[in-house]
């Protein structure tokens, strides 16, 4: 059986398409465990991803926007919590 290579469809910076995806998972992530960490993750993969010229921008943005939703979710279940560490 032999495999043949399959091309990805990127752009001319395939690491900033990586990124985009990064940032997108990290935020999708984030919402759910450990959002101190993924949030800002997020937010700077996807800016770095669209400084870089993605052309995954759509991911790229949703991923800056799920970054900022991390935080704000982390400020105010932990205002609501009192503490820095939240929990459901």
């Amino acid at each position: 059986m032999t495999s043949t290579w399959i091309p990805l469809k990127t752009g001319p910076r395939p690491q900033a398409d990586r990124m985009a995806v990064a940032a997108f998972v990290c935020g999708l992530v984030g919402i759910l465990v450990f959002n101190v960490f993924f949030g800002p993750c997020a937010v700077l993969f996807g800016v770095l991803a669209l400084a870089r010229g993605t052309i995954r921008r759509l991911r790229a943005w949703l991923g800056v926007a799920f970054g900022v939703i991390d935080l704000v979710l982390l400020v105010v279940l932990s205002s609501v919590d009192g503490t820095v560490s939240w929990h459901l």
